[in-house]
């Protein structure tokens, strides 16, 4: 037991010695007594902390750092293992980003392994007979780009692992040999998801039994297949992925069914290492992911935009913050969509995008008193300013290490489709490219946007795993899930923190709004009546369906690891090794 007494402060929890308590007479009062400010507390660590969405993939962290592996080890364990333990999101079949703040050198690095298209990608594949986009580009054997996750995690651990790479595959490959009691949720999630799972006859042997019945809360699922696979990852590294036996397979199933990714497409693919984007908001330096993720710009830009507003002074969750926020959000998301891409294949005015001086330009178009049309507040030129189903999971060692990872399959359980024999099911992200927007231009003779499709190209993303610094060390690990609500899932977290002074877990538990380029304003369920209300009469249109990302995050304060598992969705988990 720590010596002394734990305090729960707006800020974070601090450990407060027994000698400094007897420093003053009421110190000395309250001696044995505990204070409890806040509703939400989060997970106390002193070694580190794991939080992920899912419970036994937190343990598969917790358990790597226990056995002498570092935040990478954890980090790439607990992806591996969510691809048996959560597949409508957790993959091998998909792609993400990873960024890391190494303790020893204090250098960041973010990889890239988003997926590319295929080489064989066309335009005309993914677009119906009016131009719009098919649904191929979202369901079946066309839909998967060439994945990029085991790439990924294993870059990550060739730079940083401590441990053997065999053991750190080797908690998944367990589960998914030995099989997962379902929860409650992951069960009814096979029932929601059998519609897009009966796309591929090994995503329906896989996941339903002999019978084509649902499993129930409480038994066992296995997956040999997927086993198989790990094990020729955990003995072969990527290239058991991406050469070998299972990119043999691979190939022959998507040739079989009028799929176009082929070995080579698999052989040449390669993860990317990427300086990330740096900002600061209010002191903080804020460092996130760069392009080809839409997210850590967007982010930065938003944050830009609000430093120019005291709304420190109007309150957590008031309606006046809620506005200022929503105005900077349809700022940041109507630019986003028009001048951002794949840098390797377009060039993107990011610098002028998150600097300080766009952002003062945009804020003058905000009235803090009412609601602008999105068409009246328009994109911006940030050329001028030049000077050139998702999961997250946050992880902290002792030894200064932090680690902020976010990964999908795109839509849950991704393209539906299963490699058979494989057990991998594959990303739908080749609708992540803008396939109407690009045919439409070259139809009227005009470029194609920035995030238009080409073979090998990566399609734009709003994952965006960010770290914020203070005093140049990690101080708050955060990322989220959600699509496009991750950047304001995100974004909000940060200003409850550094704004309102909230601990991690309440800033975690705060009501959420999402606003984009549109005029509609989405707010949770069972939002407050009156604010509602109040944002109404500041001419928001509101609508309110479900609840919004699934932020898993990490303050680091006073020599303790703070965890908070966002409980907006089930089996979310934060453990102290």
């Amino acid at each position: 037991m720590m010596q002394g007494l734990w305090k729960t402060i707006r800020g974070g929890m601090l450990a407060i010695s027994a000698a400094a308590m007897l420093a003053s007479p009421l110190a000395a009062q309250k001696k044995q007594l505990l204070e409890y400010p806040s509703i939400h507390s989060p997970v106390v660590g002193e070694r580190g902390m794991i939080v992920s969405q899912n419970a036994i993939a937190s343990k598969v962290g917790a358990d790597i750092i226990r056995r002498g592996g570092n935040a990478v080890d954890a980090a790439v364990a607990m992806g591996f293992a969510l691809a048996v333990t959560l597949p409508r999101a957790g993959n091998i079949g998909g792609d993400g980003f990873m960024l890391v703040h190494d303790g020893k050198s204090g250098q960041d690095l973010f990889l890239d392994f988003r997926s590319v298209a295929p080489k064989a990608a066309t335009l005309p594949m993914f677009l119906d007979n009016k131009g719009r986009e098919s649904d191929g580009a979202s369901r079946g054997y066309l839909a998967p780009s060439v994945p990029g996750t085991v790439a990924g995690l294993f870059a990550a651990h060739k730079k940083f692992g401590n441990l053997p790479w065999a053991k750190v595959v080797g908690p998944a490959l367990a589960l998914a040999r030995d099989g997962v009691a379902l929860t409650p949720d992951e069960a009814f999630v096979f029932s929601w998801g059998k519609d897009r799972l009966s796309t591929s006859k090994a995503a329906r042997a896989a996941y339903y039994k002999p019978d084509g019945s649902l499993y129930r809360a409480g038994e066992v699922m296995k997956q040999p297949d997927l086993a198989w696979t790990l094990t020729q990852i955990s003995q072969r590294g990527a290239d058991g992925f991406y050469k070998g036996p299972v990119a043999a397979r691979f190939a022959a199933d998507m040739k079989a069914n009028g799929g176009i990714i082929t070995m080579q497409d698999l052989a040449d693919y390669r993860a990317v290492e990427r300086r990330p984007l740096r900002g600061t908001y209010r002191g903080f330096e804020i460092v996130t992911a760069p392009p080809a993720s839409a997210g850590g710009a967007t982010l930065l830009n938003m944050l830009n935009i609000l430093e120019n507003f005291d709304i420190k002074a109007s309150g957590a969750g008031s309606a006046k913050s809620l506005h200022l926020m929503a105005e900077a959000m349809k700022l940041g998301y109507a630019d986003r969509y028009k001048v951002l891409g794949d840098t390797d294949f377009v060039k993107a005015p990011v610098a002028g995008f998150v600097s300080k001086a766009y952002a003062l330009d945009r804020s003058r178009l905000i009235d803090p008193e009412n609601a602008k049309p999105a068409e009246v507040l328009g994109a911006g030129d940030p050329w001028k300013f030049e000077s050139p189903s998702t999961t997250h999971f946050s992880v902290a060692d002792a030894n200064g290490m932090v680690v902020s990872t976010t990964y999908t399959l795109g839509a849950d359980f991704g393209s539906g489709v299963m490699i058979a024999g494989t057990g991998v099911l594959l990303n739908n992200q080749m609708n992540n490219f803008s396939h109407a927007q690009a045919a439409k231009a070259i139809a009227e003779g005009k470029a194609p946007p920035p995030n238009a499709m080409a073979p090998g190209k990566r399609m734009l993303s709003t994952m965006m795993p960010t770290i914020v610094m203070k005093e140049g060390k990690p101080w708050l690990v955060t990322g989220s899930p959600g699509g496009s609500t991750i950047i304001d899932t995100v974004l909000q977290v940060i200003v409850n923190v550094v704004d309102y002074k909230l601990n991690v877990e309440e800033a975690t538990h705060q009501p959420r709004i999402f606003q984009d380029a549109s005029d509609k304003l989405r707010v949770e369920p069972n939002f407050n009546p009156d604010t509602v209300r109040l944002l109404g009469a500041m001419g928001h249109p509101i609508t309110s369906d479900e609840t919004m990302g699934s932020a898993q995050s990490i303050m680091i304060d006073g020599g303790l690891y703070l965890g908070a598992a966002d409980p907006r969705r089930p089996g979310a988990q934060a453990i102290a090794p």
